[in-house]
């Protein structure tokens, strides 16, 4: 009787292991994007997709319809649903799993660089009170994690997750792309998603596919090389050691390591530092070093044992901070906001100790126009002047560090390739920083991603909006060539192409930022882009577009289109040059002649040939614009032929 029952146990045993294999071998698999609380994009066919078991059945059920398909033979799965309007929340079943929350709105593909990816955390000194009490249910990210790949384009996401706009989570949204969908949302009342795919520092060259990169050799060949078995593992590893060694010499040599951060430390034989500024602004003969900076602040008796904010404004290139030896903080890189918190029962009434450790090289510093001071509730310590620093060690350059996500095709394999399928209402896109100085070659790079990503998607009327980049650094006194400029106008002539729209940002930068905070601006003008190209509105969403130019005598008239209500004439006008045959620009005037025209001279010029405006890294006064305040692009009429 037991061999019986032990028999029939094993059998019994058997098959629910097989029924159990199998249930695993034909669970259906989602991409990451179709998950709990995913948007929609309304009034077109829905896409759901996926793998499952060769010819295994999928059923999908929404809406009180049911809607069948089967696997291929390897796996691949699609159902086209009906378009919907925007709604919601609804539930979505696909054999056994169940989708929350899912609403249907409009999507945007939110890419870039970092000022598309800068999150709303760095912006808090404008806009902390406005996102303080944030909450928009209707309003949703996916950010989607980095993720390069230069064998192949990848199926799915590494990662993330679809989430709404809450206290909590909007400190992670980016900003441009929260403040855009917001102004979406204000004006139709649907739900917009946001797939957020930027990424800090990336060229435009790590966003476009294989099949669009044989346009370019060089950068086909560099991927390649990435793409080489075992390449990337063993630079890294490679790196990695050299960096490890460089690390270490570093703390090895600081003559300040453990002893310069305390709060009593005899700087008699220090140097003086009058801060903010570059070193080499302060005749600082600096290389690659560890410089250690002190300054000593009072505090009230009232003040005593309070937590404060340290502020620390843009130090190039990382920085650890102390007060009274007590470790505040740590930034790795010359970019973020330094904003410290400086605990309770740190400070004391009297003297107080801010001590700040940089590893800085010769183009290093501290910026100018920051804010460099202790907050102490509603009172604030000025923290700019004398201060005293000592050079803790020097050393060597440090070793290279390949950025593999800034190498051609890599992004857009791992981030852009596994989401083609989502239906979108357009892209939104920020970025050129990176590739300033190869304008000719963005040119036509900008050109092909976007046809690239278009001819993906299957979509040759896709809506793309972007960025033109903001003002940067300090303003010239003399006309001169620009990088920034020769960026701007590869910028403007992608505007050739049909269903783009260009929010021109001039205005919105910082001299001193190639990060700057007003992204709320940058949001609204790219916005009303979007409402022209993607939303069929009839509005004046950009300012003045030169379209055509004319020689009469010694001055140029030029005819430009987007002035809606006429160009703004209450001002005298700056920001031309004129040149002649020598290509030689100086200075010009220019005067409004009628709603739409623009007349421009220089006695210095007698015959002259072309005009640019705005043609600078940071054109400090150019003023252009149309009555409805939005201001003109900059432009060279060398290039005069998007009539």
């Amino acid at each position: 009787m037991r061999s019986i029952n032990t028999s029939l146990y094993r059998t019994i045993s058997l098959l629910i292991l097989a029924v159990s294999v199998s249930a695993v071998q034909s669970a259906i698999k989602l991409p990451r994007l179709i998950s709990d609380g995913m948007i929609l994009q309304r009034d077109t066919p829905l896409q759901l997709w996926g793998w499952a078991s060769p010819k295994e059945s999928v059923t999908i059920k929404f809406m009180d319809e049911t809607y069948r398909t089967k696997a291929d033979k390897k796996g691949d799965w699609r159902i086209v649903l009906p378009a919907q309007t925007a709604g919601g929340p609804y539930t979505i079943n696909i054999n056994e799993i169940t989708i929350k929350d899912v609403l249907i709105g409009d999507v945007w593909l939110c890419s870039g660089q970092s000022n598309m990816e800068l999150p709303i955390r760095r912006t808090l000194d404008l806009y902390a009170d406005e996102v303080k009490e944030a909450n928009n249910s209707q309003i949703r990210q996916f950010r989607v994690p980095m993720r390069y790949d230069f064998q192949k384009e990848e199926s799915d996401l590494q990662g993330g997750e679809w989430k709404s706009v809450t206290p909590s989570n909007i400190l992670e949204f980016s900003a441009v792309a929260h403040f855009f969908a917001t102004d979406l949302y204000n004006k139709y009342k649907v739900p917009v998603g946001i797939i957020n795919t930027a990424i800090g520092g990336s060229p435009a060259e790590a966003w476009i596919s294989a099949n669009t990169l044989k346009n370019y050799p060089a950068l086909e060949a560099e991927a390649q090389k990435c793409a080489a078995p075992g390449f990337i593992e063993e630079t890294k590893k490679e790196e990695q050691q050299a960096s490890n060694e460089w690390y270490s010499a570093m703390i090895k040599t600081d003559k300040g390591i453990g002893k310069w951060h305390k709060k009593n430390i005899e700087t008699s034989g220090w140097n003086d530092f009058y801060l903010p500024g570059l070193w080499k602004d302060k005749g600082m003969d600096v290389k690659n070093a560890v410089i250690w900076f002190r300054k000593e602040f009072e505090v009230t008796k009232e003040d005593e044992g309070k937590p404060a904010i340290l502020r620390l404004g843009y130090i190039i290139d990382s920085d650890s901070a102390f007060v009274n030896g007590t470790f505040v903080g740590t930034t790795g890189y010359q970019y973020p906001p330094r904003i410290y918190q400086i605990p309770e029962n740190t400070l004391i009434a009297g003297k107080n100790t801010v001590a700040i450790r940089i590893v800085t090289n010769a183009w290093g510093g501290i910026k100018e126009d920051k804010p460099y001071k202790v907050i102490i509730g509603n009172r604030e310590t000025d923290l700019t002047g004398e201060w005293k620093y000592r050079i803790g060690t020097e050393l060597p350059p440090p070793p290279p560090n390949t950025f593999f996500q800034y190498k051609p095709m890599g992004l857009y394999n791992g981030m852009i390739a596994p989401a083609v399928n989502y239906k979108i209402k357009g892209i939104l896109w920020y970025q050129g920083e990176s590739n300033t100085g190869k304008a000719k070659e963005y040119k036509a790079l900008f050109t092909d991603l976007i046809n690239d990503w278009r001819e993906q998607r299957n979509e040759p009327q896709l809506p793309f909006i972007y960025a033109q980049l903001p003002e940067l650094n300090k303003p010239w006194k003399q006309p001169a060539e620009s990088g920034m400029a020769e960026l701007r106008e590869a910028q403007r002539q992608a505007l050739l192409l049909p269903y783009t729209g260009m929010a021109v940002t001039l205005g919105c930068g910082e001299w001193n930022d190639i990060h700057p905070l007003n992204k709320k601006d940058v949001a609204r003008r790219l916005a009303l882009e979007a409402k022209r190209v993607a939303y069929g509105e009839n509005i004046v969403s950009t300012g003045p577009q030169p379209e055509d130019m004319h020689i009469e005598g010694n001055t140029i008239i030029l005819t430009f289109r987007s002035v809606g209500e006429g160009l703004y004439s209450n001002s005298i006008i700056n920001g031309f040059t004129i040149a002649g045959a020598d290509k030689k620009y100086v200075w010009a005037e220019a005067a409004i002649l009628n709603k739409n025209q623009v007349k421009v001279w220089s006695d210095q010029i007698p015959n002259p040939v072309s005009v640019r405006y705005a043609w600078a890294d940071n054109p400090e006064g150019a003023n252009l614009r149309n009555k409805e305040g939005l201001p003109a692009s900059p432009f060279m009429t060398e290039q005069l032929n998007n009539k």
